[in-house]
């Protein structure tokens, strides 16, 4: 009886007990992840400053825990360009610099998110941030998606770890990602919290390490 009392209902998200476990190894491993790092990231951040004439950094507002608004960290791999309005990448963006694709496919541009995790505002293995407009619309059972904090990767986004290439291929990315792709990533999402496990974050992390070793 008592083990069922401690384990988490499927719309309740994770209990206190690994909630901390979690945001420790979140810390811990962000914490040296940055100071690794931090010499990739600040020669990138300068040349991608040049590269798109505009600040190295960017940040963007994206839906985090509970709802709450935060703004993400990337190196910058786009130039503006005010003709250009949607918030949907595909592959063949004409806005990507060519530093801004190898950058993206090292993953490279996404290392300042690990300050977003030193600040607790996203996870390494969880649920996606959205733009508004995606994840603050969720309702129902739905919502237990929100009660983690977004990661950098998670089963979602490794099954979509080719979403533009997969959009690029689209009549209209817009709507596909509005009525395909986010619809797939919401169950994929809800299932990984209401099932979650430490050794499956471990999984998702190696998965996203090591693609080729643990398809």
């Amino acid at each position: 009886m008592q083990e069922k009392k401690e384990r988490h209902s499927p719309s309740s998200g994770l209990t206190s007990f690994q909630a901390i476990g979690k945001r420790s190894f979140d810390l811990l491993f962000a914490t040296a992840g940055f100071g690794l790092t931090v010499w990739i990231m600040l020669p990138a951040v300068l040349l991608a400053a040049v590269d798109t004439r505009s600040g190295g950094l960017f940040t963007q507002k994206r839906v985090g825990r509970g709802g709450k608004i935060f703004n993400i960290m990337k190196i910058r791999t786009m130039r503006h360009n005010p003709a250009i309005e949607t918030s949907v990448t595909t592959e063949n963006d004409s806005r990507i610099t060519p530093l801004g694709k190898f950058l993206r496919r090292a993953k490279i541009d996404e290392l300042p998110q690990l300050i977003n995790i030193i600040r607790g505002d996203m996870s390494f293995v969880g649920p996606r941030p959205d733009v508004p407009g995606f994840a603050d619309r969720l309702d129902g059972n739905d919502r237990v998606i929100l009660s983690v904090r977004p990661g950098i990767t998670g089963p979602a986004t490794l099954k979509y770890r080719h979403e533009e290439s997969l959009l690029a291929g689209v009549d209209d990315p817009e709507r596909y990602n509005r009525e395909v792709i986010f619809p797939d990533k919401v169950r994929i999402n809800r299932s990984y919290v209401e099932n979650w496990s430490f050794s499956g974050d471990m999984r998702y992390i190696l998965r996203t390490v090591f693609p080729f070793l643990l398809p």
